[in-house]
């Protein structure tokens, strides 16, 4: 039995089959009263009439309507489903196929076969930029993709949501069932939620494999107070370019730090990190091991290096070794020196204090707490601002009392 949206009873008893077969005729002939909306209902519903006469009389009589009628249908809000499908896809008017696209009524079913049969492209551009329905209906996609008069920008549109949408999640979703299977729960975690996304397209599974070797926190152990939601706007997507500055910085301020030329194996690594999207880098910064977090610590991304000294497995040993490089982010160094735990670390806070990176105000307060030998070599070292040296030779004076 058919269903109707029409509340008018008469609509209802001729849809539902429980009408007279004269006046369901009747009615498939166009000869009944009825509203131009309630009409269309009716002769959708009769076309597929078990009766032949009634189904054909309904066809005909569909196909006599006028253009302008149907146009108002396909573009009015209370139109039902039924008419929609018909219009968008037993129709050749342009205008009204435009319609039935953009009416948020039109089933989704419709919209598909529209998107195999349409020969213009504009038409498929307009179905592609509906992302909502592609990812609800994932048979739209693959309509404007086999659709030989698909354009660039229908094609290109399609292809994103389907990377975007199905075939990163179904990757992410492999790996962590895989990693899952081999007890590795931390890494499957990670990737259960991953983006595998990159600037320049998508994480490879041999990067991903590797990338989850480094990983060893699982979520229970994690804290997520440490970042405001309103922070999460700083982990915005990075361009290609941005992302190769990023490894040449890290391979760089590694040089830097050790003196020796960076092995080729630390620089795979540093580039399979640093080449994840930003939320992925500090997803992996709260999750990763010792290596992972001893690359992200010298991310340019203020809010990923932060997430390296909110890993749980994070040491006191590490955390000296961050206080005293010189390529770290000045709010990494500003938030440990307000952590209690690591602020009663001398070498943590002397560390600190000699590097010239410290903000200011972080090593002025800090001073006080510096032994006296400690403040005269700072007091005399010109890698540290002259407000530092100053306070620094003032404390030591007073102690000495000169």
């Amino acid at each position: 039995m058919s269903t109707t949206t029409s509340t008018n009873p008469v609509v209802q008893a001729i849809v539902s089959g429980s009408a007279p077969q004269p006046a369901r005729l009747a009615a498939a002939s166009g000869l009944l009263p009825l509203p131009q909306a309630d009409l269309l209902e009716v002769l959708v519903a009769l076309r597929e009439s078990d009766d032949a006469e009634i189904a054909e009389a309904a066809t005909s009589t569909l196909a006599s309507q006028e253009n302008e009628d149907l146009l108002t249908a396909a573009k009015a809000a209370d139109t039902s489903a039924a008419v929609l499908g018909f219009l968008g896809t037993m129709t050749s008017n342009r205008d009204v196929h435009e319609a039935v696209i953009q009416n948020s009524n039109t089933p989704d079913t419709a919209i598909a076969k529209i998107a195999g049969i349409v020969a213009d492209g504009s038409l498929l551009e307009l179905i592609a930029i509906n992302q909502q329905r592609l990812v609800r209906m994932p048979a739209i996609i693959d309509a404007i993709l086999e659709n030989p008069a698909r354009s660039v920008e229908a094609e290109r549109r399609a292809r994103e949501t389907k990377q975007e949408f199905f075939e990163k999640e179904r990757g992410a979703r492999q790996i962590a069932d895989e990693l899952r299977a081999q007890g590795k729960t931390a890494a499957a975690e990670f990737f259960e939620t991953a983006d595998l996304g990159t600037a320049t397209g998508e994480l490879s599974l041999e990067d991903a494999w590797l990338i989850a070797q480094h990983i060893e926190v699982s979520d229970a152990d994690l804290d997520d107070s440490w970042l405001p939601m309103e922070r999460y706007e700083e982990l915005s997507p990075e361009t290609a370019a941005e992302h190769a500055a990023a490894v040449q910085r890290v391979i760089e301020s590694e040089r830097l730090e050790s003196g020796f030329e960076v092995k080729p194996e630390r620089i795979a690594l540093i580039r399979r990190l640093m080449n994840m999207n930003a939320k992925d880098r500090m997803k992996m910064a709260r999750k990763g091991d010792r290596e992972a977090r001893s690359i992200l610590i010298r991310d340019t991304n203020r809010v990923v290096a932060a997430a390296v000294i909110n890993n749980p497995r994070i040491t006191d040993h590490e955390i000296e070794n961050i206080a005293s490089m010189r390529t770290v982010s000045d709010e990494v160094l500003r938030l440990i020196a307000m952590n209690r735990a690591w602020a009663r670390s001398y070498t943590i806070i002397l560390n600190l204090c000699r590097n010239p990176r410290t903000p200011i105000p972080t090593s002025i307060s800090i001073l006080p707490r510096i032994r006296t030998k400690d403040l005269q070599h700072i007091s005399l070292s010109r890698n540290i601002s002259e407000a530092v040296r100053r306070q620094a030779l003032r404390l030591a004076q007073a102690r000495s009392g000169e």
